[in-house]
């Protein structure tokens, strides 16, 4: 068995114990938070340490037990697909391709909050590329 073998496997353990976790009712937008994010497929952003976690912005809470949230990382691959931000007196990336609905079963402790001006262009940047604006710079398509 190699190491990503069994990184999938202990991920698999981690996974069945946070499943019989209550839900996180304590979660609003705009928060940052460690979550059990896990080990995922090709470009998908894993989680890190013993708990495969990783810190992430809660860009939307749906209900009591399902949210979206950003990945957030230290680097940025392609600033058009990341946005940044600080928080303390580090910069960060929210990668906005890498969003995801998560069940808040997977949250494991709060960082903070991120401020409303940072939270209003993370979410501004969201909504260009989800409309795929040709002259955003997102769309793949054609030029008209």
């Amino acid at each position: 068995m190699n190491n990503i073998e069994k990184e999938f496997d202990r991920w698999n353990e981690i996974k069945k114990s946070i499943h019989e976790k209550p839900d996180n009712f304590g979660v609003h937008e705009r928060e940052i938070w460690w979550l059990s994010l896990g080990i995922n497929i090709g470009v998908e952003i894993d989680g890190k340490n013993k708990d495969f976690e990783r810190p992430v912005l809660i860009l939307r809470k749906f209900n009591r037990q399902m949210v979206w949230v950003f990945p957030i990382t230290s680097r940025a691959k392609n600033l058009k697909f990341y946005e940044k931000f600080t928080f303390g007196d580090k910069e960060y990336f929210v990668a906005i391709t890498q969003i995801r609905t998560v069940s808040t079963k997977r949250f494991l402790r709060k960082i903070g909050m991120m401020n409303n001006d940072d939270f209003r262009r993370i979410k501004q940047k969201f909504a260009l590329f989800i409309n795929e604006n040709p002259q955003s710079g997102f769309s793949r398509r054609p030029k008209p």
